[in-house]
């Protein structure tokens, strides 16, 4: 076994021993949210970002976040978003950033009138402005900080299976903690909702999130890092793991995003494949298919036919449910009509959740980021929304070996319409949809054509 595959399996293994760690003495978890965020300044600054280390510690920083909430380890709630912005700050500072993504520019500048207008909408007897407004506005602020970074950023296609790696590995911690937390799911599970008790003790939609993002991260590494049969199978196991534990949070949303991204992915391989690649591929999908099948039938019996019934948007007797959404129909229908009655600049950052009290006389938070921005930002939200949609596809026309960029775009945009910006995870990951691929052959090519000119 080469020393890579090595290092791949120590890694596993450690990120497993340390979701039993942490389940053992919680306390160490603390210390271990504490020390990833000092060990990642410390060698993003020894390193100088020569390699663009910001994006590998970004990228464990979003997959530890639900981990790091569940054990109660980050040192404040929104402690991931802003050490993103740290990291891509001190990113910046080493190797600057893309004079052309004026958009991004203009993204951060729109999202200013809706602040403003917080400041004179929100009402001061009830919230601390400054946390209710920086609580709301991290995740956008996130984003257009790591956009700006990895706007047309070279990298090379292993680089981005490496981060994607190193954004997987505490989701399998984190996998590792909910199998020791939940053991016996028979006597947890009774009825059709989300589950507090399979998701860690924590909200069942961020736990889902994270895990349908991992079943995504470890079945590329079933793809395109497996090359023995060992590792294929580890990877299999892990990829069936993780997808156990997501269907049993009973939180769609998350393990949806996940199954999409995987379609999307086994599509673009197969459009770019020759016809022995094709012939590999299909029979590596009929063997992840008829796996992924047993796993649905198995959670099934586990959960006495109950993951079905939520599936089909029923309750445990079989009825089918009035909302087919758990109620963020009406949430979003609140915010459209927000959007109606203050068109132009829409109501304020932060200010949703006062007009549903308003409204309804409930307190309920946002989990559509669409309507939101609609809602709390006006027009301006829908020029918000069409720049970070299209831009990522236009600088897709010139970048066509970026094979991951729809399953980003496809992550974010699903992600922001169950679970809005509550995680790091879309604000990075939709980052991602703008670095420029390169490969070992172009930087050959563009060091002979330096060679040529020289010689002229």
């Amino acid at each position: 076994m080469q020393n890579k595959e090595k290092n791949y399996l120590f890694l596993v293994f450690i990120h497993i021993a340390l979701g039993v760690f942490i389940y053992a003495v919680p306390f160490i978890s603390k210390i271990y949210g504490a020390l990833m965020f000092i060990v990642s300044v410390y060698y993003i600054i020894k390193t100088q970002n020569k390699n663009n280390e910001v994006l590998y510690a970004c990228a464990y920083i979003v997959g530890s976040e639900v981990f790091l909430r569940m054990t109660n380890g980050n040192p404040n709630h929104e402690f991931s978003k802003y050490g993103i912005i740290i990291f891509i700050w001190m990113g910046m500072f080493y190797s600057g950033f893309s004079k052309n993504a004026i958009p991004y520019w203009i993204y951060l500048i729109l999202l200013v009138p809706g602040l403003v207008i917080a400041t004179q909408t929100l009402n001061l007897t009830t919230v601390d402005i400054r946390k209710t407004i920086s609580f709301n506005i991290s995740g956008p602020l996130c984003l257009g900080f790591a956009s700006l970074y990895c706007y047309n950023r070279k990298v090379r296609i292993e680089e981005i299976n490496n981060i994607l790696l190193v954004m997987g590995l505490p989701i399998l911690s984190c996998t590792t903690y909910l199998i020791l937390f939940t053991p016996k799911i028979k006597e947890i599970v009774t009825s059709t909702v989300s589950n507090v008790e399979t998701s860690g003790g924590f909200g069942p939609n961020q736990v889902s999130t994270a895990l349908g993002l991992g079943m995504f991260i470890f079945f590329t590494r079933v793809i395109v890092a497996s090359r023995t049969k060992i590792l294929f199978l580890i990877n299999l196991v892990i990829v069936l793991n993780i997808s156990y534990r997501g269907l049993l949070t009973f939180s769609r949303g998350g393990m949806i995003t996940g199954i999409v991204m995987i379609v999307i992915l086994v599509v673009i391989f197969y459009i770019n494949s020759e016809y022995k690649g094709r012939v590999k591929l299909n029979y590596l999908i009929v063997i992840l298919t008829a796996v992924l099948v047993g796993i649905w039938f198995y959670t099934e019996d586990q959960t006495g036919g109950l993951i079905g019934k939520r599936y089909q948007n029923k309750d445990a007797s079989g009825r089918t449910k009035e909302s087919n959404f758990s109620g963020r129909e009406q949430i979003a229908e609140s915010e459209i009509n927000a959007f109606l009655e203050n068109p132009f600049f829409g109501i304020g950052v932060a200010k949703g959740t006062e007009y549903r009290l308003e409204q309804t006389g409930e307190i309920v938070a946002s989990h559509n980021e669409l309507t939101r921005l609609l809602g709390e930002h006006g027009s301006i939200g829908i020029l918000i929304l069409l720049i970070l949609f299209f831009t990522p596809i236009f600088l897709y026309l010139d970048n066509k070996r970026h094979i991951y960029m729809f399953c980003f775009l496809a992550f974010w945009l699903l992600t922001i319409n169950h679970a809005a910006m509550r995680t790091a995870a879309p604000s990075f990951i939709y980052a991602l949809c703008l670095l420029k691929i390169r490969f070992i052959n172009d930087e050959a090519v563009a060091l002979h054509r330096e060679q040529v000119i020289k010689t002229r």
